[in-house]
Parts: structure tokens; sequence; C-alpha cells
């Protein structure tokens, strides 16, 4: 069974009210732009998938574990150690901003209190120069001086060669944090999402979006 569509875009499930993919199959109706009416065979590829990869059939199953073992219980720092215990890993890398370096030593004696050899690298290091990147004096945060690069690449690679089996991301900045996940070679999860505004809470601008942050809600002209 479908329901109306409101638009011909897909996938587009944060705008389903229906929630049928939570339900047993064929026990609900489907919103007619849902991805298993429109997409199954990429869903069932999907599925095949974590039966075909015994390393990642592991990891989804005890992330399962995880999420149920500590659901509403368990904060992220202590689901983060249980998934890695679970896991087997014992070297957690934490990739953090360097003005985060409080936070970092925080979480680096939390993990160590739990077991972890902990190894940590923040974003400035290598000092690189913005200039030498391209980017003018104008488009630095203080202009008039030299700013370092942000060096996620860097991050990823001192973290690999120090043996890392999940690395911790703390307030790297939009866009670097796109870089280390994608030159990490150890699994990655998020413990701080960088807000500056917000105290590194993002999700608070979701919530007062029709208050405080409503200008957001605003289209803007192409």
């Amino acid at each position: 069974m479908t329901a109306d569509r409101p638009n011909e875009r897909t996938p587009v499930c944060a705008l389903c009210g229906l929630r049928t993919c939570e339900k047993e199959p064929g026990t609900g109706m489907f919103p007619t732009f849902c991805p298993m009416l429109l997409e199954p065979e990429v869903l069932a590829e999907a599925e095949a998938a974590y039966l075909a990869d015994s390393d990642l059939e592991r990891m989804s199953v005890e992330a399962a574990r995880t999420e149920a073992g500590g659901y509403g219980v368990a904060t992220r720092v202590e689901e983060t150690m249980d998934f890695a215990r679970r896991m087997g890993w014992r070297r957690l890398g934490i990739a953090h901003c360097v003005g985060l370096i409080k936070e970092a030593r925080i979480a680096y004696d939390i993990f160590t209190a739990g077991g972890f050899e902990v190894y940590t690298v923040c974003c400035k290091a290598g000092s690189i120069d913005k200039e030498k990147l391209g980017i003018r004096d104008d488009e630095k945060v203080h202009p008039g001086g030299y700013e370092s690069m942000c060096n996620p690449v860097g991050q990823a690679a001192l973290l690999a060669k120090a043996g890392t089996e999940l690395n911790v991301v703390m307030g790297l900045c939009v866009g670097h944090d796109s870089i280390f996940f994608m030159h990490s070679k150890a699994p990655v999860t998020v413990l701080v999402a960088k807000d500056r505004v917000l105290g590194h809470n993002p999700v608070a601008a979701l919530y007062t979006s029709h208050s405080y942050y409503r200008r957001l809600r605003v289209e803007r002209a192409e």
C-alpha cells in the first residue's frame, strides 16, 4: 500500500510520517517516494553486502548490540568504549580541534582509564601555512598574521602510523572532518560535532528553527 507523494525526489525519508521500515515486512503502508518501493535492487544489494563481508557483518552486529545495551542509559562516551570492546579493539585515536585540547585530554583520561591505548592528534599538527594553499590574508580568521591550516590528512596519517583501530573525531571543522573521514584507515565515530556558536550542540539550531533561528528556514533566492 502507498500514501501520497509530496514531490518527485527520492529518497526523502525525512518527509515520511509512516516509518513502515521499522515494522515487520508486509504489515504497513509505504509513501510513494519510499526507496523500499522505488529502489529495491539497491537495498537488496546493501543487505547482501552485510553477509558477504565478515568484517562489515561483525561491525553491524556489535553496533546493534551496543545500541541495545546502552539504549537510554549509556552516554556516547560509554557507548564508544563499549563498541570498541565488543570489537576487540584496544587502540583508540582521537582527531581533535586544537581549540578542544582540554576536552580531548579529558577523553584521553577516560579512555585510558577504560583500559585503552590512546593516541591523539590536533588539527594544526604540521603547521601548514594557509597562504601556501592559496588562502588570501583577507580570508583568514584573523587577517594580518600567520595562520596554520587544519591538517586532517596529517591527523589520519599519524593515527594510521600509530595503528589505531577506531578513531574518534572531536570538533573538527565542517569540511575538515569530511577530509578526515576520507583518509582515515580505521573506522571513525564522532564524539563532538563542531559548532562554535551553539557550544558544539548543532542540533539546537534545528530545535529552535521555528523561533530563534527561524532565519534558517527562509528560502534563499538562486
